[in-house]
């Protein structure tokens, strides 16, 4: 469904554009998604909403050796990416697993500022994007997802978390049609 409208107390959440999954290889390049979040981080911002830049720092306790993974990842792993031009006012939220409400204070950040949307981008669409969209879901928040700033490493899982997750959960358009919301 087309996003038709952004309530006064939304928040820009930015899944995963740090330097480690940004290097790895996805369907639309990682270079295009960090531009598409940093536009968005950027008039997020400039109308005085929640910028939160969730990071994933490791596995899951107990879950080192689940597909390959490492326990904890090297530093620059986790380092988000400078372009987001990351300020003193964004929230930073490192996560464990692959959705960035479960073992985290997003949602306690999220209600302290009295947010009742969030606007969904980063990578990978069908993991930290889906999980967080499913999560905020639950948890009652609207959600709207910017298709043009998610990418993913499957083209398969891509197209069905677009296609199939989530026009069931949230509204979806483009990055510059978000930011038009919100003039």
């Amino acid at each position: 469904m087309t996003a038709t409208t952004l309530d006064p107390r939304t928040a820009l959440v930015l899944v995963d554009l740090q330097k480690g999954i940004t290097a790895l290889p996805t369907v639309h390049p990682a270079e295009e998604i960090v531009e598409r979040g940093a536009r968005l981080a950027e008039a997020f911002r400039k109308h005085g909403l929640p910028v939160i830049l969730v990071r994933v720092a490791a596995t899951p306790p107990g879950r080192a050796d689940v597909a390959g993974h490492a326990a904890e990842f090297p530093a620059e792993f986790t380092e988000l990416r400078p372009e987001l031009g990351r300020t003193d006012d964004d929230i930073v939220v490192t996560k464990r697993q692959w959705g960035a409400f479960y073992g985290t204070d997003l949602d306690l950040q999220l209600r302290r500022r009295g947010v009742t949307q969030i606007v969904l981008a980063g990578i990978s669409t069908s993991i930290g994007v889906e999980s967080t969209a499913r999560a905020a879901h639950e948890h009652g928040y609207h959600v709207t997802i910017a298709t043009d700033a998610v990418t993913d490493l499957d083209a398969q899982a891509h197209r069905n978390s677009l296609e199939k997750i989530f026009p069931r959960l949230a509204e979806t358009d483009t990055t510059d049609a978000v930011i038009a919301l919100l003039g």
